[in-house]
């Protein structure tokens, strides 16, 4: 096999990720960039190694029962719905089986075991028009300023009027802001990175978010053109420092409105400022915070932690059930928002605890844990820790199977917890992305 070789391919399953898995001839895994399971295709080979090779999808030959019409028409080009083709059904039952096999296979469960503790796939959204932020990507090309979707593999980016991914009263508001912003950077010598757009469907709140460096810059111009296109309750600025992989943010400042964005997330009012994490997806947040609930069962006698808490989005509904809470979280950004929204809901029993959850690991005796890390997942010290805490349960939620399996496996290793039970959370369809909520329970 080399690279530019064609190849006559039956697609398998999907792996974890953008690609499709089948075989060739003599049986080694090729990765298929466009395959969808239960296809015929032909595909060109773009890279090879010794175990396996890269191919992307150059015809159908036999499409499979399980492929569709995108509804994007970006879809091909766009790195953003690298599953579209794939019915939703089919992309259910594939999340879930990656699950399973991170389990199995990475955190050594066993597929029997792998089985009987992932519940179905939990899908509180609609397949599209689910997120309530989108981001484009601005470069410079033939000196001028073009705003667009990162394209599929990573090469450029594709130019758009629309994200169909994006809450549909909120879908115009794409070509709407890459016009202003286009019109703003040309004839104002506007220097930014990306720009991104969160709206609420629950409060009609949308926050236009310009990324860049410090330096001059047209605020009175940006927050007139920005605001009257978008209908924009918020339009900051958001300075950043230092090389490209390790930016820092070096301030925010709002340009007109409230300088934050509001959303409801089931009974709770949250402000988030830019920098701030939010889950994407308002409706499958609200599932996640059902699942860690529901799992947990805080009582008003009980302690609780919350660990990578953020903005609040788990905090808030524990401090209502439990009798104290203490919160922590890195960021500066989210640990200030998490204050500011503790103060708006006049809770009282909550400690927020800024910086990082190993060095600053809450001294106390926690009942109910809950810990929402980053891709990463948990540091080992932190499961050491966790480990040594007195508590019945704890709810971990997770963004990535693999770190999850393997995290896991650690609470098991060291005989305290014990997984009761994994359940997966689609609060990216399109993607090949998984929440999940694993609870433990003390052995």
């Amino acid at each position: 096999m080399a690279i530019g070789d064609k190849l006559t391919l039956a697609v398998e399953r999907m792996a974890y990720g953008a690609d499709a898995v089948a075989r060739d001839a003599d049986g080694r895994t090729v990765f298929v960039t466009g395959g969808v399971p239960g296809d015929t295709v032909e595909a060109v080979v773009e890279a090879e190694a010794e175990r396996y090779a890269n191919a992307r999808v150059q015809k159908v030959l036999e499409a499979s029962p399980d492929r569709v019409q995108p509804a994007c028409p970006y879809a091909a080009v766009c790195g953003g719905c690298p599953w579209s083709a794939m019915s939703y059904e089919a992309q259910a039952r594939a999340k879930r089986a990656g699950v399973v096999d991170a389990l199995a296979r990475i955190g050594r469960f066993g597929t029997e075991r792998a089985e009987a503790l992932v519940r179905p796939l939990e899908s509180p959204s609609a397949p599209w028009g689910y997120r309530n932020k989108v981001e484009l990507a601005a470069v410079q090309k033939n000196g001028r300023l073009v705003l667009g979707m990162h394209a599929a593999g990573g090469a450029g980016v594709v130019k758009v009027d629309r994200c169909a991914l994006l809450s549909k009263k909120h879908t115009k508001d794409v070509k709407a802001l890459t016009g202003a912003v286009g019109y703003l950077a040309n004839s104002h010598g506007l220097e930014i990175e990306r720009v991104g757009i969160r709206a609420s469907e629950a409060t009609g709140e949308a926050e236009v978010a310009l990324w860049g460096r410090p330096g001059p810059f047209p605020r009175a111009q940006a927050a007139k053109i920005i605001g009257d296109a978008v209908k924009a309750t918020s339009v900051v600025r958001v300075m950043q420092k230092g090389p490209a992989k390790a930016r820092k943010i070096a301030g925010v400042e709002a340009l007109s409105g409230k300088g934050s964005w509001g959303e409801r997330i089931c009974d709770e009012r949250m402000r988030v400022s830019a920098p701030s994490f939010f889950q994407v997806n308002t409706k499958g947040a609200e599932k996640l915070v059902e699942l860690v609930m529901a799992g947990l069962d805080p009582q008003p006698d009980e302690e609780a932690m919350d660990l990578y808490c953020g903005a609040g989005t788990f905090t808030l509904p524990l401090a209502r059930r439990a009798g104290f809470v203490s919160a922590v979280e890195s960021y500066g950004p989210a640990i200030r928002d998490l204050r500011r929204n503790l103060e708006s809901a006049r809770l009282g029993n909550v400690d927020p605890i800024g910086g990082d959850a190993g060095r600053e690991f809450p001294d106390t005796d926690a009942d109910v844990i809950v810990v929402d890390p980053p891709r990463a997942g948990l540091a080992a010290d932190v499961v050491e820790q966790l480990s040594e805490q007195p508590a019945r349960a704890i709810a971990y939620v997770s963004c990535d199977p693999a770190t999850l399996a393997r995290d896991l496996a650690r609470f098991e290793e060291k005989g305290v917890f014990a997984v009761q039970s994994v359940t997966p959370v689609d609060l990216f369809p399109q993607t090949f992305h998984v929440e999940d909520v694993a609870i433990l329970r003390r052995r």
